[in-house]
């Protein structure tokens, strides 16, 4: 019995508020219709505004955050190869070489405390602060299905009382649930009414503190890595004093494309002067060799690095890598590079692409350069378009920290 007791208090509970759905649908109909009159407050309804507008702010600046603290730690871990790559391109027996150790271990411990930092005083900060609007969201919303119920209940209590034959009883009701109905609202109101602009006016003392802390702990961050380059510094320039009195030209490479000039000379003997030389890059052109206005020489001919050699001739010849010319219509319009997601991203947007490590995005440029945020580009996985070759329907954007070029 009990059990049937239960299940009928349950049904009683579904049945009732149903009821109330029905009822509410039927009062937001008539009042569209213009047959019902509908409460109005217009300060109120300032004060939604003002609420709406404060969450798209404060949610805009979570994501910019996160998209920071994304850079940050993919600047560590650049930093940190960086070093690496120091640590084992410096020989045991060079000058300062546990010094450059000790300076790397402090840059990597303070690219960590920044970041922590950041976490702490900011991104905590900003959650804590963006976890206050939901609830309040979901109250707002209810006072308005509430406000519904007052107006029908309002409603219903009028006509009973203009019409023709009256009914005692049900008006008496009538008043006992109008009564009711107002009660709950106005509990509700007076609640939201209160909070609402207390919470819209504590945004600017948030933002002060948020973009205080943040411009603090990165002003702190960059006075302390500028006393390790500079400690870096002085240990180099302890190492090049060591072996200032040897000198190393690089000479330019010629492309593959280019005539050999001459043979290459012999390696300097070990222990001769040129065999721990200084590095001296040669920048001067050769002369021109007919008179008159000389036509530019080709980049194969010139000093310059065989990198640059090779970049000019590429643009020269029109195959710089990522135009999309003749022989690429596979791939979308203003087709520039590809990049492969290194970690997995979720979007949190309906113009984000959802990316899994591993997947390949075609890059194109932004319909409306404007609309591009630093660290985000636009593009559209290689998989979705060779299955539909629509970018309206695939394309999307993409913090570009996530990924890395491919192509």
């Amino acid at each position: 019995m009990a059990e049937m007791g239960s299940k009928g208090v349950t049904a009683g509970k579904i049945a009732s508020n149903v009821q109330k759905k029905l009822t509410r649908a039927q009062e937001k109909v008539l009042q569209k219709l213009g047959k019902a009159d509908e409460t109005k407050d217009e300060q109120f309804e300032q004060c939604v505004q003002n609420f709406n507008k404060q969450l798209t702010e404060g949610t805009r600046l979570q994501k910019d955050l996160r998209t920071y603290l994304a850079s940050v730690k993919a600047m560590h871990e650049a930093s940190k190869k960086l070093n690496e790559c120091l640590q084992e391109v410096y020989e045991p027996d060079w000058p300062g070489r546990d010094e450059a150790n000790k300076i790397a271990e402090n840059n990597d411990l303070l690219w960590l405390d920044y970041h922590q930092k950041l976490v702490d005083q900011a991104l905590l900060t900003m959650d804590t602060y963006l976890g206050q609007f939901p609830d309040i969201k979901s109250r707002i919303a209810k006072r308005g299905r509430k406000l519904v119920d007052y107006d029908s209940a309002r409603h219903h209590y009028e006509s009973l009382q203009t019409a023709k034959k009256k009914d005692e009883a049900k008006i008496a009701k009538a008043e006992e649930e109008l009564i009711k109905a107002q009660k709950v609202f106005e509990e509700m109101n007076v609640d939201l009414q209160e909070e609402l602009p207390s919470l819209w006016n504590s945004r600017v003392g948030f933002y002060v503190n948020t973009f205080q802390s943040i411009a603090g702990l990165e002003e702190n961050f960059h006075k302390e890595m500028s006393k390790l380059n500079q400690n870096l510094n002085d240990v180099l320039v302890g190492l090049e004093k060591q072996n200032g009195s040897n000198t190393f030209t690089v000479k330019a490479q010629p492309s593959e494309n280019a005539p050999a000039k001459g043979n290459s000379p012999s390696p300097p003997p070990d222990g001769s002067p040129a065999a721990t030389p200084e590095i001296r890059v040669n920048h001067e052109p050769e002369p021109a060799t007919t008179p008159g206005a000389a036509l530019p020489k080709s980049p194969s001919q010139s000093s310059l690095p065989a990198v640059v050699v090779e970049t000019f001739s590429a643009t020269v010849n029109g195959t710089v890598e990522g135009s999309s010319g003749p022989g690429r219509l596979d791939l979308p319009p203003g087709f520039m590079f590809k990049v492969q997601a290194q970690h997995d991203y979720t979007a949190t947007d309906t113009d984000e692409l959802q990316l899994k490590a591993g997947d390949v995005v075609l890059v194109i440029p932004f319909q409306n350069p404007e609309e591009q945020d630093e660290g985000w580009l636009m593009g559209v996985k290689e998989s979705d378009w060779n299955q539909h070759k629509e970018l309206e329907k695939c394309r999307g954007v993409f913090p570009e920290n996530f990924t890395e070029r491919v192509q």
